[in-house]
């Protein structure tokens, strides 16, 4: 259900480039979760980065919400540019496991695949 790659990559340099291929593929980061950033400034000390993207693609949406509009309590897409044990990793939740377990409705196979190719091209291109 998962899919995480590792990059060699800085933080920085991998949120940079995947901000560019979301671009490249007609998708758009709507917000960027600093978790790291956001922990310590409630007063936990957190030292992993950790940098959540909301990303979406509005006509993909839009098309996902009218098969089954209570999909939107997964919309938009996560991806994550994180730290972990030293490595930098990039990953999402695959978008056709997530909506086919919370849906029955057979149309949404393929615009959950489409949807599922192009997030795991923009990683790739990240990484």
């Amino acid at each position: 259900m998962k899919y995480i790659v590792e990059t060699q990559k800085s933080i920085e340099q991998a949120s940079e480039d995947l901000i560019e291929a979301v671009s490249e593929h007609k998708f758009g980061v709507l917000h960027i979760h600093n978790l790291k950033e956001t922990l310590n400034n409630k007063g936990l000390e957190y030292d992993k980065e950790c940098r959540v993207f909301e990303v979406c693609n509005p006509h993909k949406a839009k098309e996902i919400m009218e098969i089954d509009t209570s999909l939107n309590l997964v919309l938009p897409c996560r991806v994550s540019v994180y730290e972990e044990n030293g490595k930098i990793l990039i990953g999402m939740i695959k978008p056709k496991s997530l909506l086919l377990q919370l849906s029955d409705d057979k149309s949404l196979i393929s615009v959950a695949e489409e949807v599922e190719a192009t997030m795991i091209k923009i990683i790739q291109q990240a990484i």
